[in-house]
């Protein structure tokens, strides 16, 4: 019997880029789980429904190890959506794929006195997801304006340039900006500035309560700052290695 198809509708596929976490494993493995536990534990639902991709270029493990890693990863509901930097041999099939040629997206903290403290480096490297900002093509933007409050839940993406919320970030909800974060109001939920390598990003705020501050790829949780700091107006910037944050007038 010949089946004839009549259904000629073809199904649309299309491209889409989206900013994904990038963890970057040291040995020994075991603190570093570690590590990666305490700051699930200080910033709730940080991984959760993030696409994350795992970086073992400059990790020694075999293929053995490289699936107990992602199983430990997993068992703390990350979920890796590929892999980079790995030998051929460590893949095999039903093991996330093998991912090269995204942008890099370098490694925020704080303080602990006044006027511009120096900030201890946390390791880990990123960049995130969910709510989109696409430019337009006739022009490049390099920045936007959000006129309204950020509410629990929603994300605000913009990798091209600025973020400004002419109100303020509740908490659980997130800003990740490629260029600088500018909140008018009071910001409670996340900030991530420099997201996709920008060393020359900084964050701004008129009342700081952040759950989680970043810059390029920095982290900082809200028990990790300085308490002379939160409540107020502040800036935050890079400088070498160190993240220094200063309160506005």
């Amino acid at each position: 019997m010949t089946k004839v198809l009549t259904d000629t509708r073809s199904i649309r596929i299309k491209g889409r880029s989206f900013l994904a976490l990038v963890l970057s494993p040291e040995p020994p493995l075991d603190a570093w789980l570690t590590r990666l536990d305490d700051l699930a534990s200080r910033s709730a639902g940080f991984f959760l429904g993030r696409p994350v991709v795992l970086d073992v270029a400059d990790l020694e493990i075999d293929r053995a190890g490289l699936k107990k890693l992602i199983d430990e990863l997993g068992q703390r509901n990350v979920r890796i959506m590929g892999i980079e930097g790995g030998r051929p041999s460590l893949f095999e099939p039903g093991m996330p794929p093998a991912m090269k040629g995204g942008r890099p997206a370098p490694d925020i903290e704080i303080p602990a006195e006044t006027t511009a403290e120096p900030v201890g480096a946390a390791p880990a490297k990123a960049a995130v997801p969910i709510v989109q900002v696409e430019p337009q093509a006739t022009r490049a933007i390099s920045s936007i304006v959000i006129r309204e409050p950020v509410r629990s839940g929603q994300s605000v993406i913009f990798p091209e340039g600025d973020v400004t919320v002419v109100g303020s970030v509740a908490s659980g909800a997130e800003i990740i900006a490629g260029g600088s974060v500018h909140i008018y109001g009071t910001l409670r939920g996340r900030a991530l500035a420099g997201s996709v390598g920008n060393a020359s990003a900084r964050i701004f705020c008129r009342r700081l309560e952040a759950e989680l501050l970043a810059i390029d790829g920095v982290y900082k949780t809200a028990e990790d700052m300085a308490p002379n700091l939160r409540g107020q107006a502040v800036q935050l910037w890079l400088e070498g290695d160190s993240i220094m944050a200063e309160r506005l007038n």
